[in-house]
């Protein structure tokens, strides 16, 4: 593996984080104490700056706007712009878009790429993803209820849906129905794009975790669907295909997040280690750097951030070069090593920052609420220890 980064691509990660701290990171104390039409207006700035420097949407498709960037390429962008919850959103890569935007690449149709494609890695819509049910394993889709019934030149949908990011605002779903109830349990359900301003598509709330209901792009919605009738053109890929097409949308989502966490990880160490060496602790001067916990922490934390990092971007490269199916080993030992990596990072900088770390005075709260879902969403820890360890073990007993 090559780890030299190219000449244009070190240009790009320079203005990205100048960008970033100068831009970016500023609006996160309007995100955390001021009102959403202020906070839309600073991220509306901040996109129109970021399309005049020609880095808008750098992991898309070039016909439709995108950069086309690799994917170790990519992990490097996502790493400089996770650094704060809004750099997704402000260069437009943010989730479910990122993974709607592949969905309808890889399986949409002509008319669905001009319809949706385009609009949505232009920025000019928001989409919403609605597979997880409440009364289903979120760990195994083929377990849903909600159906798409054929109807003449129609499917009719009816189930309930909930934890569909985005829901609030966003002008499409792409939604995980059985259409086909006696097929194999991996070919019963199917995927279809419903308008979100389609009669009986009803967004009932904006689920409230760990206190916060959000809104907006930040909004986890539960959605009923009652006789939601859509065109069968709305259909992504052939009838059945649903499994195959969520596979084919979590596996390099799953890596989207990883790079994105990383970035996470970097930042609240960073914060960790200036407030270790800001914080005076004793009459003679002594910060809390001098501790030796404390300087264990920042080296343990170093060393693990730096291991994931390597592991992450090799994994990236296996997908550049093989494709997701050869580095599924790899996706599935980054999903939860680098989540709970990135967690401890946010963890022990709080622990650091004391009191001040629980505040909203700094984004280190605003994390722990929202990114301890990173060991569920996508393939809860468990499960994809469970999937990786019965493969090795696998390939041990043929070797017999």
């Amino acid at each position: 593996m090559d780890f030299e980064v190219s000449e244009p691509m070190s240009t790009m990660l320079a203005m990205i984080r100048e960008f970033m701290d100068r831009e970016v990171i500023p609006l996160e104390s309007v995100m955390l104490h001021g009102d959403e039409a202020t906070l839309q207006a600073g991220i509306d700035d901040a996109r129109a700056k970021v399309k005049q420097m020609g880095l808008w949407a750098p992991n898309h498709p070039v016909e439709f706007g995108g950069l086309g960037l690799s994917m170790v390429d990519h992990g490097l962008f996502a790493e400089a712009v996770g650094r704060s919850p809004l750099g997704m959103t402000v260069f437009g890569t943010q989730a479910p878009d990122a993974g709607n935007i592949e969905i309808l690449h890889n399986w949409g149709t002509d008319e669905q790429k001009e319809m949706w494609l385009r609009p949505l890695v232009e920025g000019r819509i928001r989409s919403c993803f609605s597979m997880t049910e409440p009364e289903t394993a979120g760990s195994n889709p083929t377990l849903l209820e909600t159906r798409a019934v054929t109807d003449g030149d129609d499917y009719v949908i009816n189930g309930q849906k909930w934890f569909t990011s985005s829901a609030d605002g966003a002008a499409v779903a792409i939604v995980m129905a059985v259409t086909d109830p006696d097929a194999p349990p991996h070919q019963r359900a199917s995927m279809i794009l419903v308008p979100t301003d389609t009669p009986g598509f009803n967004l009932v709330r904006n689920v409230s975790v760990m206190g916060h209901a959000g809104n907006g792009h930040a909004s986890h919605g539960e959605v009923i669907y009652q006789s939601c009738r859509v065109p069968r053109t709305n259909l992504l890929g052939p009838e059945g295909s649903g499994f195959l097409i969520a596979q084919d949308r979590l596996g390099p989502g799953r890596i989207h997040h990883c790079m994105r966490w990383l970035g996470i990880a970097s930042r609240a160490f960073d914060m960790m280690c200036s407030r270790a060496n800001e914080r005076v602790i004793d009459g003679a001067g002594g910060t809390l750097a001098d501790r030796q916990v404390i300087q264990h922490w920042a080296a343990e934390l170093s060393a693990k951030i730096s291991s994931v990092r390597l592991l992450t971007l090799h994994t990236a490269w296996q997908i550049d070069r093989h494709g997701a199916k050869a580095a599924r080993d790899e996706i599935s030992a980054i999903k939860f090593v680098v989540a709970n990596t990135m967690l401890e990072a946010v963890d022990t900088a709080i622990q650091v920052h004391g009191a001040l770390g629980l505040t909203d005075d700094t984004v280190l709260a605003y994390w722990y609420r929202h990114e301890r879902a990173a060991r569920i969403y996508d393939g809860a820890d468990e499960v994809h220890k469970s999937s990786l360890g019965r493969r090795i073990l696998r390939r041990y007993a043929t070797a017999v």
